[in-house]
């Protein structure tokens, strides 16, 4: 007589022993882990991949900076904030006429303080791909902005460095490189998972690894 149906599906498929079960628990968590941080540092790395080729190449992309001159006569009911102000070297700017020259030249991140001498008030207005300031007059009470726009490989590329590029771009900076390094620690764990079934996996990370050292130590001068 033939054994019952279910007797028959247990002998065929027996339960899966708990090392496999923890096993595939883990290969799941580390793919679901990989694929997730690559999902995060996915625009960010197309980002620094590219910049990361023009910076090398910063000395053969030709650009024009375009340099704009704007002059402005400060009003006279914030001139006393002029001769107020005592001392020289960094110090704060009056608020309103921080928010004025803010308004009268477009300058959508004003600084705070400004370089004070007995003759004028100098704002650096660093930033990406350019640079700008404001020169104040404190005996004329005239203002002069000077901007330089480098163009967009100039800008890409100083996001790339973080130069002048603020808080934010910064934290940016912190998250991308740890979802970097999870995305590659965890593929480092999958493709120790799969290296027995690919033989060649890891003389590839082998060579990987040795280029850019050996790079470093014969043709990269100190």
């Amino acid at each position: 007589m033939a054994a019952p149906v279910d007797e028959q599906i247990r002998t065929v498929t027996p339960a899966p022993t708990r090392p496999a079960s923890r096993r595939s628990f883990w290969v799941r968590q580390i793919t679901l882990w990989h694929w997730v941080s690559s999902g995060v540092c996915l625009a960010g790395m197309l980002l620094f991949t590219i910049t990361g080729v023009t910076l090398n190449h910063a000395s053969s992309i030709q650009s024009v900076p375009v340099v704009k001159k704007q002059k402005a006569e400060i009003p006279a009911g914030l001139r006393a904030g002029l001769s107020a102000q005592t001392g020289s070297g960094k110090q704060p700017l009056p608020v309103g006429l921080k928010n004025w020259l803010a308004r009268r030249f477009d300058v959508k991140t004003m600084a705070d303080a400004g370089e004070w001498s007995e003759s004028e008030v100098y704002i650096s207005l660093p930033r990406p791909g350019g640079d700008a300031w404001i020169l104040v007059d404190r005996e004329t009470a005239a203002a002069e902005y000077e901007s330089t726009d480098r163009g967009w490989v100039s800008y890409l590329n100083d996001l790339h460095k973080g130069r002048h590029t603020g808080t934010a771009w910064f934290v940016f900076i912190d998250v991308l490189a740890t979802a970097c390094l999870i995305f590659t620690a965890t593929g480092l764990l999958l493709l120790q998972v799969h290296a027995a079934k690919r033989p060649s996996t890891w003389p590839l990370v082998g060579l990987g690894m040795a280029a850019p050292l050996l790079l470093m130590l014969f043709f990269v001068h100190r």
